[in-house]
């Protein structure tokens, strides 16, 4: 079913009211927190949404906002228009600019720009690869019943000459026109409309649009845009307009980061546009065997595409792909876009958070095997392009009327940070009084006055995450240790002990929750008192909780030792081999080393590890193979290097970001 309908029929739907059913007491399961353990970064990306409104994204500081969807990929910024392709009759349909003399001033892009910046908040916009974009301020569209003859459906009410692309039989209107809507657009029309942006916002790095989605879902253009791109596209389309369109944008604006290649879920992790066009249309062994696989040795189409964009940087020395993104709607029946449903509907969408990490959870729906999503993109990444982030640019799990929905998104959150996601955002955000908009106060805003969940995931774990699930991380501002528990249970209030490991003292825990009781606002419960072990609490059935713990003698450590030599150097490069010992008593799962450079050098390519770097910072995050570091045990990594003469060695290291002895 298509994911436009989908939205189409939960938009149109009544909206079920809330009420609790009745709760009973029961034991729940142990929760285990350690600050000193799984230490990494939280992303503030992660609490992205697509199109939030300005109220909205003011009152939570929203960090990123979206310009995406099927409409974005054939959008004029000279004439303020977009195609809204098979969402509604392949129609132009012009845009709200209110001096259309003025154009490109005044677009729906430089609107949406100019709201993120009076909010604080970060820019992401669509750029086309498809290589077509509406030819004037007009509404033609693609199927005119006039020129093609009668077609299924029209759009009666606004324009009766606009079919649907699908004759009175059943077969669909081919050999049309493309020139009808559009003209063709490349790389000329992207330099050219981020000329318009960075001369009016400034660069990415001064202020201005600081991201760009490589189009919207391109492996369905063959369908949400037939009436230009009727074949599918494959692998070698996507790499060639990939070089062409990112390069363009790094040309333009050499800050700004990109995000490709925006496939629309689970599927697009292995198959082209073209194969899953093929395969639909012939089924049988096509789907084992697709043949534009086929012809490019087998690799499945994401491991290939990452591997088109490392080999482009060491041809020539630009990374054009800097986030590695694709869009997830969970595929179980009723979830996505619906309504929050009967029981088993709601029981279904909280089971359903598990593809995005669980490898013992089996999707419940056609995919029927183990997702893991996140893991699965990050060892994509980290087999294929190291250094890539991934993202998640477009998401729904539905209800987000209704605390089922805000209890689905809020461990959708949590999941987010502890698997070290670096951006996301959510499709069809919800209202400012839905319940799902208070899933993202919780981690944002919960008590009115800017707090937020910690910025620096720590270990944390349920013996029934599917029942009671629990997710914390500290906060560089304070020390505050921040514990989120999400009551998934419909109907028992669950009492369960939560134990922290390292504390030395007594502290009192401010209580903060949202629930069905209230859904109106984040409720301050009583405080806990929380011992050296941690504290006993009950937590209300379908309640999301946010305890916020005080530090206890400051942020906890990692105990580490760093050992830096350079090996080799010459002219202006050099190799650099680092050490990374763990020093203490407990095991380090998962790790993230940090330092700076002092005199302007660059990382220009590193090995068994993930390596980033931003101005002088760079961080080198553990790969799949070395994530564990026992009790006196280490890990070696290196890289390359360029130096602008003087070479000295950073003088301070962190790991998980606690200090390391050097």
């Amino acid at each position: 079913m298509s994911r436009k309908a989908l939205l189409a029929a939960a938009l149109a739907a009544a909206l079920l009211p809330w009420a609790a059913p009745a709760a009973r007491a029961a034991d729940g399961p142990a929760l285990t927190v350690d600050p000193s353990a799984s230490r990494h970064a939280i992303s503030p990306y992660i609490y992205g949404m697509n199109f939030a409104d300005e109220d909205l994204a003011a009152e939570l500081g929203l960090p990123v906002r979206r310009w995406g969807g099927n409409a974005t990929t054939r959008y004029n910024y000279l004439y303020d228009e977009t195609n809204r392709g098979s969402d509604w009759y392949f129609e132009n349909v012009p845009g709200p600019a209110p001096d259309p003399d003025a154009l490109p001033d005044g677009s729906e892009t430089d609107q949406f720009t100019e709201q993120d910046r009076r909010t604080g908040t970060d820019t992401i916009l669509t750029v086309p690869l498809i290589g077509w974009t509406p030819k004037g301020r007009d509404y033609s569209c693609g199927f005119s019943i006039e020129k093609y003859g009668p077609q299924e459906r029209a759009d009666s009410e606004w324009r009766p000459d606009c079919g649907n692309g699908v004759k009175t039989d059943g077969t669909r209107v081919t050999g049309n026109d493309p020139s009808d809507t559009s003209v063709p657009a490349g790389p000329e029309y992207v330099t050219d409309w981020l000329a318009h942006l960075t001369g009016k916002y400034g660069t990415a790095k001064n202020g201005g649009v600081r991201f760009y989605n490589l189009d919207n879902e391109p492996d369905l253009w063959h369908e949400t845009h037939r009436d230009v791109h009727p074949d599918g596209a494959g692998y070698d389309e996507m790499r060639d307009q990939t070089y062409a369109i990112a390069s363009a944008v790094k040309a333009a604006d050499p800050g700004a980061k990109t995000l490709g290649p925006v496939g629309w879920g689970f599927q697009s992790l292995t198959m082209s546009g073209l194969d899953k066009q093929t395969c639909d249309r012939d089924g049988g062994d096509c789907w084992s065997d697709p043949p534009d696989r086929a012809a490019h040795g087998g690799t499945p189409f994401a491991a290939w595409y990452l591997q088109q964009m490392k080999a482009y940087e060491k041809e020539h020395g630009t990374r054009i792909l800097d986030y590695f993104d694709e869009h997830l709607y969970p595929q179980q029946s009723g979830v996505a876009f619906g309504e929050a449903g009967d029981a088993a509907t709601q029981e279904l969408r909280l089971r359903s958070t598990r593809q995005l990490w669980d490898p013992a959870y089996t999707d419940e729906s056609w995919i029927n095997q183990p997702i893991q999503y996140i893991p699965r993109m990050r060892e994509l990444v980290d087999q294929n392009y190291p250094g890539t982030k991934l993202a998640i640019t477009e998401y729904n799990w539905g209800a987000l009327d209704h605390m089922n929905g805000a209890l689905a998104q809020a461990d959708v959150l949590g999941i987010f940070g502890r698997e070290g996601l670096d951006l996301a955002t959510l499709w069809s955000p919800p209202g400012s009084a839905d319940p799902g908009a208070y899933a993202f106060r919780m981690y944002l805003d919960y008590d009115g006055a800017g707090s937020a969940f910690g910025d620096t995931s720590v270990s944390a774990s349920s013996a029934d995450q599917g029942r009671l699930a629990v997710y914390a991380a500290e906060r560089s501002s304070d020390g505050a240790l921040t514990l989120m528990i999400v009551n998934k249970s419909l109907t028992d209030d669950l009492t369960s002990t939560v134990s922290i490991a390292g504390r030395s003292g007594q502290a009192t825990g401010h209580v903060y929750r949202y629930s069905g009781a209230d859904l109106s606002s984040i409720v301050r419960a009583p405080d806990v008192q929380v011992g050296a072990d941690g504290f006993t609490s009950a937590f209300p059935a379908s309640s999301i909780t946010l305890v916020e713990i005080p530090a206890d003698g400051g942020p906890a450590a990692s105990a580490c030792e760093v050992g830096y030599h350079v090996v080799s150097q010459w002219g202006s490069g050099f190799t650099a081999q680092v050490t990374v010992a763990n020093t203490g008593t407990s095991p380090v799962s998962g790790w993230t080393l940090g330092f700076s450079f002092a005199a302007g050098q660059r990382v220009t390519q590193g090995w068994s590890a993930t390596w980033a770097q931003e101005g002088a910072d760079v961080t080198a995050r553990n790969l799949s193979w070395n994530a564990g570091i026992p009790p006196g045990g280490s890990v070696t990594i290196g890289f390359n290097g360029s130096s602008g003469g003087t070479n000295p060695a950073p003088a301070a290291f962190t790991l998980n970001g606690a200090p390391c002895k050097t």
